[in-house]
């Protein structure tokens, strides 16, 4: 007898396909994969080793989380090309999935290193720092926006990209520094949202890439006009020339309760 045709016992054939024996028996009484033979006396499930490819497609589309409905149908009108439709959907719905874990990820190490950043931080300290290019989903604000405006538009935004949850993005404010330099430190104009993994199309805006200055302000709002005023200092004395917007963005919000302990990241783009 050809090795390959040996009878093999239910439990030597889980274990050639590292699952366990009562995974086959299911799949034998739902009707999705059966046995090759049935001892008549003992009432044994036998199987073999030609078995096996059609084990581990089921094993392969049951890791993808292809529901059983799908595969027992599947498995019901089997051919090349009913397959390579199941796996071509199946491939797409997986790209969309690594593309998503890959931005959650970015998330992650964004929220991680505000947290080391708060373990490391001196908040007196001013600092001329490198940033990539961005690309920044916009809201429009202004001093009339109300509070409850500004969360529809947010939710709205959220929506339009399908971010699913909040914590899938960070979150922010911009003021011109046209603005600053005239002293209006309360006209901010953009709400942003940095959504990980996105890419340039018309109507982003894109924060610049290059020199940034960068600053902390720790406790009530009300007191950021004079770190502001700290910062343009700072600039002049070294001859560094602002421009475009200022970002701000809490990053210690998941870890404070009061306003005294909220501390507010400050970026300017340093032109040249």
């Amino acid at each position: 007898m050809n090795q390959k045709d040996k009878p093999l016992t239910i439990g030597q054939f889980a274990a050639l396909h590292g699952i366990n024996k009562k995974t086959l028996m299911w799949y034998d009484e739902i009707g999705l994969f059966g046995p090759a033979s049935v001892n008549p006396e003992n009432g044994y499930r036998c199987y073999n080793y030609h078995q096996s490819p059609m084990l581990e497609t089921i094993l392969l589309l049951r890791e993808l989380e292809v529901p059983i409905p799908v595969i027992q149908d599947f498995m019901k009108n089997r051919s090349a090309e009913n397959l390579k439709e199941l796996l071509d959907k199946e491939m797409a719905d997986l790209d969309l999935r690594i593309t998503h874990l890959q931005a959650l990820r970015t998330t992650l190490s964004a929220h991680r290193r505000n947290m080391a950043t708060l373990l490391t931080m001196d908040l007196s300290e001013i600092s001329v720092i490198e940033k990539k290019e961005r690309c920044l989903v916009t809201v429009e604000i202004s001093k009339d926006t109300t509070y409850e405006e500004e969360v529809e538009l947010i939710t709205s935004e959220t929506e339009k990209y399908r971010l699913g949850r909040l914590h899938h993005a960070t979150y922010g404010s911009m003021i011109p520094v046209s603005s600053l330099i005239s002293g209006n430190f309360d006209d901010y104009t953009k709400l942003f949202i940095e959504i990980p993994l996105l890419t340039y199309r018309e109507g982003l805006h894109l924060a610049p890439g290059g020199r940034y200055l960068r600053a902390f302000h720790k406790g009530d709002l009300a007191g950021i006009p004079r770190r502001y005023e700290a910062l343009f200092a700072y600039a002049e004395n070294r001859d560094l020339a602002l421009h475009g917007f200022s970002y701000e963005m809490g990053i210690n919000e998941t870890v404070v309760d009061r306003i005294e302990d909220y501390i507010v990241q400050i970026e300017i783009p340093v032109l040249g």
